[in-house]
């Protein structure tokens, strides 16, 4: 049973989380993240603008150098869109025992990864990342499958993470 919309109760196998309520324990990725999405949208709408530009100066006509233009505008919006919705979906919450992940707009995903399942964390950071100064958390787990990531972190908010997240997963890995 996924009932995700407001995240309030959502049964993870056999395991009800109901204390998730709070939505201002919910931690997000930096506004900078954002920013580098929609860039990146921004890239791709001028490349098929300017695609539009040059099918008008063949002469196929000003209609339908317009119309490739405003589809193009049209697409750069609804993707806008996305991208924001995209970012107000990811969230993560620490708690005692575990590390609770979200993410997803049509899919909605909530990931519980205990602390004393974690074999290591990496923080990652590749060009534009840095220049604009975030990382990104990836957990590896002893499940193979499991795609626990935190992209958008402030740099130091990534390295605090890191820092705790690795004695927290050494200290429960102890008590087993």
């Amino acid at each position: 049973m996924r009932t995700c919309a407001s995240i309030g109760r959502m049964a993870v196998g056999r395991v009800e989380i109901t204390d998730v309520e709070a939505p201002a324990a919910w931690r997000r990725p930096s506004p900078k993240l954002r920013t580098i999405r929609r860039l990146e949208v921004g890239l791709v709408a001028f490349a098929f603008a300017a695609l539009g530009a040059t099918v008008a100066d063949l002469d196929v006509g000003l209609t339908t150098a317009v119309a490739v233009v405003g589809g193009v505008l049209v697409l750069a919006m609804v993707a806008e869109g996305f991208v924001s919705r995209r970012y107000r979906s990811w969230g993560y919450l620490e708690r005692d025992d575990d590390l609770l992940i979200r993410r997803g707009v049509l899919i909605k995903r909530l990931s519980v990864v205990p602390y004393g399942r974690m074999q290591f964390v990496d923080v990652t950071a590749g060009p534009v990342e840095r220049l604009f100064g975030i990382a990104t958390v990836r957990l590896h787990t002893a499940a193979a499958a499991t795609d626990a990531r935190l992209p958008g972190l402030g740099v130091s908010e990534a390295a605090r993470l890191r820092e705790q997240l690795t004695a927290l997963g050494e200290a429960r890995a102890a008590g087993i």
